[in-house]
């Protein structure tokens, strides 16, 4: 199973890929985040808080959002502030490494300029990239 130091791995592994809590690629010139860790609402009267056990990954859409909610509860969850916003929550104890990897760089896929995606895509192909 997997932990944030696997999420970190993996994340700076995809091109143009910067980041340390939270993981972004650059796109039109504007940083796109596509991954980070989960601030948990612990007191309402309080700030939220880091919670490195859980990562937010964005997802293509709602529907896919909505998909993988209803796949496994045990690895995928959401919060209302999350409501309408295409990103699930990854409980990342319960979730294989390779299933991890595969979301993420579905969620670096979404915020990546298409050229980029092309070029790993084809660097995939070729072998010269691991998914």
């Amino acid at each position: 199973m997997a932990d944030f130091n696997d999420v970190r791995r993996i994340a700076l592994s995809l091109p143009e890929v910067s980041g340390d809590m939270a993981f972004s690629v650059m796109r039109s010139g504007r940083s796109r985040g596509f991954a980070w860790v989960w601030l948990e609402r612990i007191d309402p009267r309080k700030p939220r808080v880091p919670n490195p056990e859980v990562i937010a990954i964005r997802t293509p859409d709602l529907a896919e959002k909505e998909a993988l909610l209803a796949a496994d509860p045990d690895i995928f969850f959401t919060e209302p502030h999350y409501n309408n916003y295409p990103a699930i929550l990854v409980r990342l104890a319960n979730i294989p490494i390779e299933e991890l990897e595969e979301l993420l760089v579905e969620g670096w896929r979404c915020r990546a300029d298409k050229a980029l995606v092309l070029a790993f895509d084809a660097a995939r192909a070729d072998g010269n990239v691991r998914q």
